[in-house]
């Protein structure tokens, strides 16, 4: 039993239903919004005590509300899921559509796109990328490098023989994610203390890590070494397509990297996870 503004609320057994759990959701936000004065007036009415024949309450909380409700449902964002024909559709999926016909459907979350340009690694750059919170620039100079590894390599396209042609890859998504590829670590050097010395032992890395440090490695060269009369666009397109190649410096870190770990195998046996 709740005993909220001299009105008492009785659940008689375990709330099963959404209508019984959005009673005791509207309890715990009533009672959040009243001064801690006028609550309750000793534990035994703020307890709700447990048993096998009604539920009560050990204290009452505010919880977080949605501004959707239960009857609300998930958005689809898949292009292909309509694409399908009607006679493909089995009965389940045949009730589903019915089902989002009569329904509402709740917004979809801003980081979710139906877009065919959509890109989850590129995104993922492009937050790297960005300073001081201006994503806006930092899509512009994404946008503007695919487009001069477009242009560059159209250029040479044209220049080439027939015979050279087929072997130029022209699409600068597939050159940005070979590249990306290509200047990924297999294993890394982790600092480790071992009797008063500091040993750097070669480690594995997990993919997340190694998509991270090939994506650092990129934009650190470009910032770095950049000369200031070149936009970050024009020496972003030259390390991808030197990446691309297997050439530049990001590769030479990467085969720098890969020497140490060779150098210090002895101390494998330090890892110890």
């Amino acid at each position: 039993m709740i005993r909220l503004f001299g009105v008492a609320v009785y659940l008689p057994r375990r709330p099963t239903s959404s209508d019984e759990l959005d009673l005791i959701r509207t309890c715990n936000f009533l009672v959040s919004k009243v001064p801690q004065a006028y609550r309750l007036r000793n534990d035994s009415d703020a307890s709700l005590q447990t048993s096998s024949s009604h539920l009560t309450f050990c204290r009452l909380t505010q919880v977080r509300w949605s501004r959707y409700g239960p009857d609300y449902l998930e958005p689809e964002v898949n292009k292909e899921v309509y694409r399908k024909p009607g006679q493909e559709l089995s009965e389940e999926e045949k009730m589903e559509q019915d089902l989002k016909a009569l329904q509402p459907i709740k917004a979809a979350p801003c980081n979710v796109t139906s877009s065919l340009f959509s890109d989850p690694t590129i995104s993922k750059f492009i937050n790297m990328m960005m300073k001081g919170g201006n994503k806006v620039l930092a899509r512009s100079i994404m946008s503007q490098t695919l487009e001069a590894v477009k242009r560059k390599q159209v250029e040479k396209y044209h220049q080439a023989s027939e015979e050279e042609r087929e072997s130029i890859e022209c699409n600068p998504y597939v050159i940005f994610h070979q590249a990306l590829k290509n200047c990924q670590p297999i294993i890394g050097i982790s600092n480790i203390k071992k009797g008063g010395k500091t040993y750097q032992v070669p480690t594995p890395l997990t993919d997340n890590r190694k998509r991270f440090l090939a994506m650092k490695w990129l934009i650190t060269e470009c910032r770095e070494h950049k000369h200031y009369r070149i936009f970050m666009h024009e020496k972003l397109s030259q390390e991808l397509l030197q990446a691309f190649n297997n050439e530049g410096p990001v590769i030479k870190r990467k085969h720098d990297i890969h020497k140490m770990a060779e150098a210090n195998r002895a101390y494998a046996h330090y890892r110890w996870w």
